[in-house]
């Protein structure tokens, strides 16, 4: 990607190095990769996956910091705050079109560990939005991990991730994560994640939408990038994690959406840039 012309967002919150953060000790990539899988594959809630690998000590403070508090101008966070800035914009004007306003979500970089609304964060759960504050937490290790130990490295590859958890803030800003967490805890487990799988790849479509809109205000994608998104979705798979972890996929426990599924939902995004095409719940198969 050609991010040169692109802005930085204010809407971040850098707690790397802090003392705000929570403490403990570091986890190494295989712990990473452990609950890594039991996130993307199972939905394990974040807060709560590394409980049985690491104990959380206690907090150095509230974990919270000033919007705009950007302690650190290295290229990860670099990238990171450009695709959020242009994820705002994008979304911005979709909202606009339908009369509402948008509000961006804060954009929280750790390390290891810290304080959300939705209990404590934990690098090793990945990347993940809290709707309790409306924030986005990202420990950049994740995107070693993607390159390293899970095929799916490049700088679109990290924008796709990013785009998705933004796709979370704009499905809880319309109510529909809402409705859908109303209508898991009626159902069965199997209805519940059905419901999952449909939640999440809408959240891959958007993502798409927000990469098409953008690209065709000022052009940044470059030859090669479709393909390292497209193969960054393929590889967080439900089917082909489940596989690595165990060696086979139980299609009843999928939470995210098969490689397949999550490659198309991406793609229809990508290729309509239309957020009317990202109904993954009218859709009869998806």
């Amino acid at each position: 990607m050609n991010l040169d012309s692109l802005k930085e967002s204010d809407d971040i919150q850098d707690l790397r190095g802090s003392s705000r953060m929570a403490t403990g000790g570091k986890m190494g990539l295989g712990s990473l990769i452990i609950a890594a899988v039991a996130y993307f594959v199972f939905g394990v809630n974040p807060s709560t996956t590394l409980s049985g690998l690491n104990s959380v000590q206690s907090m150095g403070g509230s974990g919270q910091a000033a919007p705009g508090q950007v302690k650190q101008n290295d290229a990860q966070s670099v990238l990171a705050s450009k695709i959020l800035q242009s994820t705002k914009e994008v979304w911005s004007a979709q909202f606009a079109k339908q009369g509402l306003r948008y509000q961006a979500p804060i954009l929280v970089l750790y390390q290891n560990r810290t304080a959300t609304a939705c209990g404590t964060g934990q690098s090793a759960a990945g990347p993940f939005y809290c709707p309790g504050d409306q924030k986005i937490y990202l420990d950049l290790l994740f995107f070693q991990q993607m390159s390293q130990q899970m095929n799916a490295g490049g700088d679109f590859a990290q924008a796709y991730v990013i785009a998705h958890e933004v796709g979370h803030h704009v499905q809880n800003l319309l109510g529909i994560e809402q409705k859908v967490a109303q209508m898991r805890a009626r159902g069965s487990q199997a209805q519940a994640n059905a419901l999952s799988v449909r939640l999440e790849l809408q959240a891959d479509c958007f993502a798409g939408v927000w990469a098409a809109q953008a690209n065709a205000k000022q052009p940044f994608l470059e030859k090669g990038d479709v393909e390292e998104g497209l193969n960054a979705a393929h590889q967080i798979g439900d089917d082909t994690l489940q596989k690595q972890a165990q060696g086979y996929a139980v299609p009843d426990s999928f939470t995210h959406g098969s490689s397949a599924q999550r490659m198309n939902w991406f793609g229809r995004g990508l290729k309509t840039g239309d957020m009317g095409q990202c109904n993954t719940f009218a859709s009869s198969t998806i």
